[in-house]
């Protein structure tokens, strides 16, 4: 790593000569490999976009210059130019982030991570430098797969509406983004792909016709100033120019000379230019560039030299149950439908897809159509079950609300990673979703507990014809089965407090939300150790609030409500405001996640700092029961 350990900063590249330049990208390329298969991240973006950032950190001069990433999942390198080269504890706590932070490097304009956003703060970014009078340029970097989004186009139709504006567009065309891209931008890129370009011709044709004695000059500049209909002709990038945006392309994504050159250009060009950059997801690690899943997107530990995951102690993931149930009902009901957003194979329905291929849509990165696509299926009789990150439903709030609930749909919504996910940082917790969802009208929310409730709750939720049902489930492995041990309307008691003697009730109810069962158990446990009677309920269906709940509060002094959801307008604020209108007037008390951006760390350390854990639960239990077992008794 003799030339990578001399960047401290952007540059230090200047120095290098184009050799030298190679051979960083080759040390790049090894160090990525090496760390990022220690701690898991994103492997294959970055491995694809090594020459890129050296070009663009070569051509512009960051941070004076502002250079932005859309999602930041190929941010690795840049992170390495901008002296940030210590991977030993990437996505752990107290090491780097697995994006772009601007607590880390003031390089870092922005560290969004979902996608197709990037071109609004670059247009943002643009407008201000305008109005304030400097003629810095703005870079924004965008993959062809974050282009499926309509946010991306809303931005690009604002952003050519002003010719003086400098503002470079790299589009990072790799074909994929998790899984191939879709749709018709992709079919025109791959159009584009497999032209042999425009310049290159009219390059040749200036040099023969201007040799060409008497005629060939005028013919030239007939030629030339047909150039948009020609350029039309020969490699289609007019979708582009109709917009008013100047089109540099397609670039080899791994020639630096050519970077430099297309960058260079934009750069002097002065107004909002698209320069289109060829790539190779996972180029130079063997491993990666055999995979045809996902050329390895994100990837956890791995040996190195094989790609192959280093074992983590087994186990079923909650997202490979779901995967198996969804095979299960699409042999036995052919109205269910599988819908994907450029997530096939993260949110488990790869299987599906191979089962029944012609039941399965991938719409790309754009959740907003999925669900209103998903509205049109069910109108028309059809069942979809939309798999999604939790998080990533946020994008489409509206759609649920006003398409789906308002039209009275059965459309089944998978949440995947719901609550505390941890190593990707604050927007990828998924802690929204419950809070979110709770004030949808007719709406219904599963929370399972456990593997079986997975394969429960999501065939409860395609029986529901006139209504939208949510099933939402943790990240990673599934624990052991939480059993039942009865039933109070249709929620699942999961531990029944011991009658203490003289007690007329019960001291606390514990309302345990989906994966937050064996915390809760755990909490009773504690609590029975200190004299404090508690059962246990999993209401399963959190909303809305199962009518017996509030029967079965009152035989209780204190409920507690714990979930891994945010606590301002969760599950605790719905039993609550049950309890209330049902004129059940006892203390409540609500665990869950605090209403703040969570840093990057493992779940379980996450957890144990917001105090969402048995131990911190149940001192603080205790302490109210201590309180009311010393309130003087009323008269």
């Amino acid at each position: 790593m003799a030339l990578l350990t001399r960047i401290r900063g952007p540059r230090d590249l200047d120095r290098l000569t184009p050799g030298q330049l190679a051979a960083l990208a080759q040390e790049i390329r090894t160090f990525l490999v090496t760390e990022v298969s220690k701690t898991g991240g994103h492997l294959g973006p970055n491995l694809g976009v090594v020459e890129l950032t050296i070009a663009l950190h070569r051509v512009f001069d960051s941070p004076r210059d502002r250079i932005l990433f859309d999602t930041g999942h190929q941010s690795y390198v840049h992170k390495l130019l901008t002296g940030r080269q210590d991977f030993s504890r990437l996505r752990m706590k107290g090491g780097l982030s697995g994006y772009p932070s601007r607590a880390e490097s003031e390089h870092d304009v922005i560290e969004n991570s979902h996608a197709s956003t990037v071109l609004s703060y670059a247009d943002g970014l643009a407008k201000a430098n305008q109005l304030l009078g400097k003629n810095d340029p703005v870079v924004a970097v965008i993959g062809d797969g974050a282009l499926t989004g309509g946010m991306a186009w809303e931005a690009l139709n604002n952003i050519a509406d002003a010719e003086d504006r400098p503002l470079v567009i790299v589009v990072n065309d790799n074909e994929r983004s998790y899984s191939p891209t879709i749709g018709g931008l992709a079919n025109h890129l791959a159009t584009l792909r497999t032209t042999q370009g425009y310049e290159r011709f009219l390059s040749w044709g200036k040099d023969a016709l201007q040799r060409t004695p008497v005629v060939g000059q005028q013919l030239f500049e007939t030629l030339h100033g047909a150039k948009k209909g020609l350029k039309d002709f020969i490699a289609p990038q007019g979708m582009f120019e109709d917009l008013g945006l100047k089109y540099i392309g397609p670039i080899d994504g791994h020639d630096l000379t050519a970077l430099e050159s297309a960058l260079t250009k934009a750069r002097g060009f002065g107004g909002p230019v698209i320069v289109h950059c060829l790539t190779e997801k996972g180029r130079g690690y063997h491993a990666a560039e055999n995979n045809d899943e996902d050329r390895f997107h994100a990837v956890g530990k791995i040996h190195p030299e094989t790609g192959l995951p280093i074992a983590s102690g087994g186990g079923q993931s909650w997202t490979s149950v779901f995967a198996e149930e969804m095979v299960a009902l699409g042999r036995e009901r052919e109205d269910i439908v599988g819908i994907t957003a450029a997530m096939l194979h993260p949110v488990g329905l790869a299987p599906f897809a191979e089962a029944f291929p012609d039941r399965i849509f991938d719409v790309g990165i754009a959740e907003q159509h999925a669900v209103t696509s998903a509205a049109g299926l069910a109108t028309n009789g059809l069942h979809p079950v939309f798999a999604v990150y939790a998080t990533f439903l946020n994008r489409a709030f509206d759609q649920v609300l006003m398409d789906v609930a308002l039209h009275k749909l059965g459309v089944t919504f998978v949440l995947d990673r719901a609550g505390v996910t941890g190593d990707d940082g604050a927007s990828h917790n998924g802690m929204w979703d419950m809070s979110m969802l709770q004030i949808i009208p007719t709406l219904r929310l599963a929370a399972p507990r456990d593997a079986d409730q997975v394969r429960a709750q999501l065939r409860e939720a395609v029986q529901v014809k006139d209504a939208p049902t949510v099933v939402r489930y943790s990240k990673g492995t599934v624990g052991p089965a939480v059993p039942a041990v009865g039933r109070v309307g249709g929620m699942d008691v999961l531990r029944a407090a011991e009658e203490s003697s003289g007690a007329h009730r019960a001291d606390v109810l514990i309302v345990s939300v989906g994966a937050m069962a064996p915390t809760s158990l755990e909490v009773a446990d504690l609590l029975a150790a200190q004299g404090i009677t508690a059962t246990v309920v999993d209401p399963r269906w959190v909303k809305p609030v199962d009518p017996a709940l509030p029967g079965l509060a009152a035989e209780h002094r204190v409920v507690v409500t714990i979930e891994d959801n945010g606590r301002v307008g969760g599950v605790g604020a719905a039993v609550a405001q049950a309890l209330r209108d049902a004129d059940v007037d006892l203390p409540v008390r609500d665990f869950g996640i605090p209403q703040e951006f969570l840093d990057h760390a493992s779940r379980a350390e996450i957890l144990a700092e917001i105090g969402l854990n048995a131990p911190d639960i149940a001192r603080k239990v205790t302490a109210l029961v201590s309180k009311l077992d010393a309130a003087p008794v009323q008269a």
